[in-house]
């Protein structure tokens, strides 16, 4: 009888480990498959191998689901901005500029966990443990930004502490490759920051100071004050 096959999937789901892990990961990897509005908890059960009654005992719905995936994914994203904001080392624009290429490296390598976290549209403050983590998250690149402003000169204009990462979120959508771009995502991003940096006031001339040209070197014969006989074979006095 197949309600009996159902229970027994579901006590063997159950009890082969960590339920809720193995639904948080099923449901990564429909995420990663299909996008966060592409599957049901069914589905997330199915891919989990236990009956569809199961996930109840740790999720009330798909939307907690969803959530508790989100809420992973601010954790990671806040220890990689961390990482790479490294308290403003060696200088703040250095840091500020890692900050970004993190942005951008997190929704390339986690896909899913960018996708439920900012494409699902989950309500990020109807769930408290979510919201503190997605603040958590962003308060590093509030506070990179307000760091790198306290550093321009008095009367400065201050962009939006936030801008750096709108500008990124733009580019790691999940629809950037169906979109013409006319330079790759790290590069607008590099551009993004100039851009944020010449507003504060700050120099953003960022090539090589040319070499100064030098004359050519002088023959010894013409530092001495001797004349010097002309090149070429009508040079040499016969």
């Amino acid at each position: 009888m197949s309600w009996r096959k159902e229970e027994r999937r579901a006590e063997r789901g159950y009890h082969h480990g960590n339920l809720k892990e193995a639904l948080l990961q099923a449901a990564l990897g429909l995420i990663a498959e299909k996008g966060a509005a592409g599957f049901t908890f069914a589905d997330a059960a199915r891919m989990a191998g236990v009956s569809a009654a199961a996930p109840y005992r740790h999720f009330r719905d798909r939307d907690e689901l969803l959530s508790s995936i989100a809420q992973r994914g601010f954790e990671q994203f806040e220890a990689r901005l961390t990482a790479a904001w490294d308290d403003g080392r060696p200088d703040t624009v250095t840091a500020f500029e890692r900050v970004g290429r993190a942005y951008l490296a997190f929704a390339r390598e986690e896909p899913a966990f960018y996708n439920a976290m900012f494409e699902s549209g989950l309500p990020v403050d109807a769930n408290p443990a979510l919201q503190a983590a997605s603040e958590r998250a962003f308060n590093i690149i509030r506070a990179a930004a307000e760091r790198l402003a306290a550093l321009a000169p008095p009367g400065a204009p201050r962009p939006p502490a936030m801008m750096m990462a709108r500008v990124a979120s733009l580019f790691s959508r999940g629809d950037a490759a169906r979109r013409k771009l006319p330079m790759s995502p790290d590069e607008l991003l590099e551009a993004e920051v100039l851009i944020y940096l010449r507003g504060l006031g700050f120099p953003t001339d960022r090539r090589p100071p040319a070499k100064s040209a030098e004359p050519p070197p002088v023959p010894p014969e013409a530092s001495s004050g001797s004349a010097v006989p002309p090149s070429g074979p009508w040079g040499k006095p016969k």
